[in-house]
């Protein structure tokens, strides 16, 4: 799922490409993924592209006073065509495609992008607001990772009592992170996923909080410039720990664990952050009744 630092990426990558064009047609090629209908997705055509935001892991395209805005969700992404196909999409077909934005630039040329879904689970969202805080999801948004103060921060852990995983991928706690900068934020802190945040001393809140800062801004340093293409790749290059199941932990060398749940898994080092236990795996454990 892309997050944080790529969601900036991709509003940077906007912002260099789109803004200062004119939004031509509209391709909806999944009905599903549009959530309102009012403004239409036909009012964005003929308007002006004047800037790009992010709200958490929500990206937006400003163009002329309303708002396209999007979540990829798990398996989203965006993708830009110097020379898109004149043809429109057939709605409803089996293509990863969800819709096709079309430009005309200042230059003549004809650019568009595509949001697009891999997988069989579609849960990519578009919505058409006249204001983004219309958006239900960004409505509920907690304080942004990056612009939360180390008071503000300790005062969030200290107002829940759960696992600390759990409590930095809330979004309504904390906006941008998701599962897999949070196994790197946790290891680079040395903290177990199952640390209480009720319990947690202040000087490893202390030390979370500048993880956070750390692993964030230098994944945002590495991602904001890429081509679009090229920021999944980037984001694997920089994990230590996440989606590294039975690799050697670059820090100390013991093998990195994971944890798999119905749907995801995380992954963890037990010398860097468990004291060498290795923690409950629920799937595994099913299995063995």
């Amino acid at each position: 799922m892309p997050e944080l630092p790529e969601v900036e990426a991709l509003a940077q990558f906007l912002r260099e490409h789109a803004v200062g064009a004119v939004v031509g047609r509209v391709d909806v090629a999944a009905l599903s993924a549009v959530k309102t209908f009012d403004p239409p997705v036909t009012a964005l055509s003929g308007r002006d592209v004047t800037g790009a935001g992010r709200w958490g892991k929500f990206l937006g395209m400003e163009c002329g006073g309303l708002w396209l805005i999007t979540h990829l969700s798990r398996g989203g992404w965006l993708r830009w065509i110097d020379e898109p196909s004149p043809t429109p999409p057939k709605p409803g077909g089996k293509s990863p495609l969800a819709l096709r934005v079309h430009f005309f630039t200042p230059e003549g040329a004809t650019p568009a992008f595509d949001l697009t879904e891999a997988g069989t689970k579609k849960r990519l969202a578009v919505y058409i607001v006249d204001d983004p805080s219309l958006v239900p999801g960004i409505a509920r948004l907690g304080p942004d990772a990056l612009e939360l103060t180390e008071e503000q921060f300790t005062e969030i852990l200290r107002g829940t009592s759960q696992r600390i995983k759990t409590a930095i991928v809330e979004q309504t706690l904390i906006a941008g992170i998701g599962n897999a900068y949070s196994d790197e934020i946790l290891h680079a802190a040395k903290i177990s996923p199952f640390a209480n945040t009720a319990t947690m001393p202040a000087e490893k809140v202390s030390e979370l909080y500048h993880a956070m800062r750390a692993i964030l801004t230098d994944a945002v340093a590495r991602s904001v410039g890429q081509d679009a293409a090229r920021l999944k790749g980037e984001k694997r290059s920089g994990m230590r720990v996440h989606a590294r199941t039975g690799l050697p932990c670059p820090v100390c060398g013991d093998t990195v664990r994971e944890v798999s749940y119905v749907e995801r898994s995380f992954q963890y080092c037990p010398t860097c952050q468990t004291g060498g236990k290795i923690l409950a795996d629920r799937r595994m454990s099913r299995l063995l009744k």
